[in-house]
């Protein structure tokens, strides 16, 4: 056993390791990061699903096995071995399983109402590097993994199940919150240095409030409706279907307005109607009702007003999403925008623009593009 670790000890990983000590937690959290960038695509798809299954049972079985550690539990057996590079593994999946979360909420992600939440998963993902030094404080390693655990399950459970609403989300909140108690009990039980370290009572309320506060976001509409996403939403002059294709005709946006395909600025000619189109992804074979929600701001009341919720349904499976549209005949100058929102008023994006009637002015770098 000796022999084996010395080899071990002098192999190429470990020397490196120790060598560059200080940034090996940093290396694996980027490494977790760019993995995920370069391999997921669709949450549906069996290797997303199987990569970030095996990445949440992996943190599990390593947070289990480092919280047994100190307390000798791994002396004279194989894993005594491997017990340096704990911290690093967990660091790995907190930032594997982090990063996946943070490129599938940027697809659904509505600016001005559910950034507080991706928000939250970006802090979580860039803090996952000061673990480094944290590592050990029980009760951030078990927040954290409350926390990545209840989104997992908000992504996996209707991608399994191929339905979405309240129910299903507090379902995921009870499985992961079920998963991560039981854990910590375990844990608890199997280590006297564990149970040296942490009050069991304060843990297991400071999940609950996790639980609780998650909860609160989802009540509010601050979290967006994953799996579902936005893929495209355009202001548009003419829709048309041709052999299974949308013909999009609308006015092109300036180069460097990035975060948007159409002009701000739409000039309505000849009183023809106003049209939003909106490509949606979801998972295979899950259906769900979507609406248009048309309102105007009324500078008079300094607020917006609904002039319409227009709904239609969609399924999933397509990889550039589910297309649709509704229009507006009756519609007045000024600032509108479109909410693009799920039954249960959950946001998956907002189109914004500004209705311009002067007969002067004609719309400016129409293009006519198929979806």
């Amino acid at each position: 056993m000796k022999r084996k670790l010395v080899r071990l000890k002098n192999s190429p990983l470990p020397q490196f390791l120790q060598k560059h000590k200080k940034y090996a937690p940093l290396l694996f959290f980027i490494g977790g990061f760019i993995f995920d960038t370069l391999t997921l695509g669709r949450i549906d798809r069996l290797y997303d699903l199987t990569v970030l299954c095996l990445h949440m049972s992996a943190l599990t079985l390593t947070l289990y096995l480092f919280n047994l550690a100190d307390d000798g539990k791994w002396k004279n057996t194989f894993l005594e071995r491997f017990e340096a590079y704990f911290p690093l593994a967990i660091q790995f999946f907190f930032g594997g399983l982090s990063s996946a979360f943070v490129i599938y909420f940027s697809r659904s992600v509505s600016i001005s109402k559910t950034a507080s939440f991706f928000t939250i998963l970006v802090v979580l993902l860039l803090a996952n590097e000061l673990l480094k030094k944290r590592i050990s404080n029980k009760y951030l390693q078990f927040s954290i993994y409350y926390f990545i655990s209840f989104t997992f399950f908000t992504f996996m459970i209707p991608v399994f199940l191929r339905q979405m609403g309240h129910l299903i989300f507090i379902c995921s909140g009870l499985v992961s919150l079920g998963i991560t108690l039981t854990l910590i009990t375990v844990i608890y039980r199997r280590s006297p240095s564990t149970r040296s370290e942490i009050h069991l009572v304060k843990l297991i309320t400071l999940i609950v409030s996790i639980y609780l506060a998650i909860n609160l976001f989802y009540h509010f509409k601050l979290i967006p409706p994953v799996p579902l996403a936005l893929q495209t939403g355009i202001v548009a002059h003419d829709i048309q279907v041709k052999n299974n294709e949308y013909i999009v005709t609308y006015e092109k946006k300036k180069p460097f307005v990035f975060w948007r395909d159409h002009r701000s600025k739409f000039v309505r000619s000849n009183d023809k109607p106003v049209y939003i189109f909106s490509s949606i992804f979801a998972p295979t074979a899950l259906k769900k009702s979507i609406i248009h929600r048309w309102q105007w701001f009324d500078v008079t009341k300094d607020d917006w007003v609904t002039y319409d919720d227009i709904s239609f349904n969609i399924t999933g499976g397509r990889n550039d999403g589910f297309r649709g549209y509704t229009y507006k005949n009756n519609v007045k100058p000024g600032l509108w925008r479109v909410e693009v929102i799920t039954q249960e008023e959950l946001v998956l994006g907002i189109i914004e623009f500004e209705i311009i009637m002067d007969a002067n002015e004609k719309p400016k770098r129409l293009i006519s593009k198929a979806f």
